[in-house]
């Protein structure tokens, strides 16, 4: 990922950076790389916590992020901080690095489902990712809020609880489309579609598309073959990152009569993380029975 960083910012304006550990009203300062993860530290967390999501706007690409003084300030401040790791957002670890604060605890999502660098970074479409943060999260509100730890636990059932209509969802479609061929356009979606149990064709390309290379002409002529022969079912998209290439594919998709799907790198706003997969499982199930978008 290409993110335009303001490291000479960052150095400049932790200085005037607040040192406290916690926000001004008292609450305990979070701040999340991406906000579905900011989303999760606030079910958590309650009004216990005050979270800052610096990746928000479903509408932008997150690849073309600028780190700005507001937002050095944001993670100066925090006395916990979320970031998805496995290089989506390294700018976020070399902030935290040029911000140090005594006692802030720090969760990468990347370490928790033991992801690495090369790995597809698009952790939270992987359903053991977000069990995953919210544990890591209740348990850093606890070491900084002893007092409350029963209610960090409570919400924490209440959050697992939650994800029951996703996970059903989720076998519903496994259930009735396993094995389906699907293709896509960036690996956004992939640990969804392995969890669904779709076969994914075309993954070079993704690759390519992700790291921002040149695809091949061979493997852009056989997914341009795939959808002109009808060899999958349905197309993903990355809807915040389209470019030229991209875009002639969703059309020549649509001009084959191959059901499109556009996922997301950010949650719109007012969905938590569930409702946003849902959202998206929804569009996946109605393309797969037939209808296109």
């Amino acid at each position: 990922m290409k993110i335009l960083i303001g490291v000479a910012a960052a150095l400049i304006f932790m200085v005037a950076s607040p040192t406290g550990t916690r926000a001004a009203d008292g609450k305990i300062a979070v701040v999340a790389a991406e906000n579905f993860y900011g989303s999760v530290a606030q079910q958590i967390g309650g009004d216990r916590v005050a979270v800052a999501s610096i990746l928000n706007n479903p509408d932008q690409d997150p690849h073309l992020f600028e780190v700005s003084p507001a937002v050095v300030r944001q993670i100066a401040a925090a006395q916990i901080a979320i970031y998805n790791g496995a290089d989506y957002d390294p700018w976020m670890a070399q902030l935290l690095k040029v911000t140090p604060k005594p006692g802030r605890m720090v969760i990468v999502a990347a370490d928790l489902v033991h992801k690495k660098v090369g790995d597809n970074p698009h952790l939270w479409y992987d359903p053991p990712t977000m069990p995953a943060v919210a544990g890591a999260l209740a348990a850093a509100l606890a070491a900084a809020d002893p007092a409350h730890q029963d209610d960090y636990a409570a919400r924490l059932k209440t959050f697992l609880a939650s994800l029951a209509p996703l996970n059903e969802k989720i076998a519903a479609i496994r259930g009735k489309y396993a094995g389906v061929p699907v293709t896509a356009t960036e690996p956004v979606f992939g640990y969804m579609a392995a969890a669904l149990r779709l076969t994914m064709r075309n993954e070079r390309f993704q690759l390519a598309i992700m790291n921002e290379t040149e695809p091949s002409a061979g493997d852009f002529a056989a997914f341009e073959e795939d959808l002109k022969t009808h060899q999958v079912r349905v197309m993903f998209y990355n809807k915040q990152a389209s470019d030229k290439l991209v875009q002639h594919l969703v059309d020549l998709a649509r001009a084959s009569n191959i059901p499109v799907v556009g996922v997301t790198e950010t949650a719109p706003p007012g969905l938590s993380y569930r409702d946003w997969m849902l959202t998206q499982l929804d569009a996946t199930e109605k393309a797969l029975a037939g209808s296109s978008s």
